[in-house]
C-alpha cells in the first residue's frame, strides 16, 4: 500500500525543486515516478495548449502588368452569391429543456405555418425547476421548429426560423 502523505510529501518536494522528476523503486516491484513534465511512454499524456492562429499578411504585389495579372473576361465565372435567408431565428436564451405547450396534453404554443407577433409566447424552457416563457422577437410566420418536445437545449441554439414577410 502507498502512503499518500508520502507521495504528496515528494510532490511538494519536486515542485519547490528544480528536479524534473523523481522515480522510487521498492524491494517489493512497487514504482513512483513523478514528473513535471509528461513522459513519452506508458504515461497519460496531457496535450500542450494549442496554438493561436496568427493572421497571414497578404501576399507583396506582383510586378506583371494587369493585363498580365487578370484572367480574360470569359476564362472564370463569377461566383454566385448565395441568396440571403429571409428567416429570423430565435434562440435559446439559456440551457434547459424545451416544452410546446404549458402542460402535458395541451395545444403547442405555435405549429409550423402559423402567424406569430412580436412577444407572442412561442415555448417554454424549463431550467432549475423554473418555467421560463419564451417569447417571439418578431412578428411572421413560423416556417421552422428545429427542436422537439421535452428535449434538451443549449445556450443559443436555434428554436424557430420565423418568416417576416410571411
Amino acid at each position: 500500500m502507498i502512503d499518500l502523505r508520502y507521495v504528496k510529501k515528494l510532490v511538494e518536494m519536486l515542485d519547490e525543486s528544480s528536479v524534473d522528476s523523481i522515480e522510487i523503486s521498492t524491494d517489493k516491484g512497487m514504482k513512483i515516478r513523478i514528473s513535471k513534465t509528461p513522459q513519452q511512454r506508458g504515461t497519460v499524456q496531457v496535450a500542450p495548449p494549442m496554438p493561436i492562429p496568427m493572421p497571414v499578411a497578404a501576399p507583396a504585389p506582383s510586378r506583371a502588368t494587369p493585363s498580365e495579372s487578370l484572367p480574360a473576361v470569359g476564362d472564370v465565372e463569377a461566383p454566385k452569391a448565395e441568396p440571403k435567408s429571409k428567416m429570423l431565428e430565435v434562440k435559446s436564451p439559456m440551457v434547459g429543456t424545451f416544452y410546446k405547450s404549458p402542460e402535458p396534453g395541451a395545444p403547442a404554443y405555435v405549429t409550423a405555418g402559423a402567424r406569430v407577433s412580436k412577444g407572442q409566447i412561442l415555448c417554454i424552457i424549463e431550467a432549475m425547476k423554473i418555467m421560463n416563457e419564451i417569447e417571439s422577437e418578431f412578428s411572421g410566420v413560423v416556417r421552422e421548429i428545429l427542436v422537439e418536445d421535452a428535449h434538451p437545449v443549449e445556450y443559443g441554439q436555434v428554436l424557430f426560423r420565423i418568416d417576416p414577410s410571411g
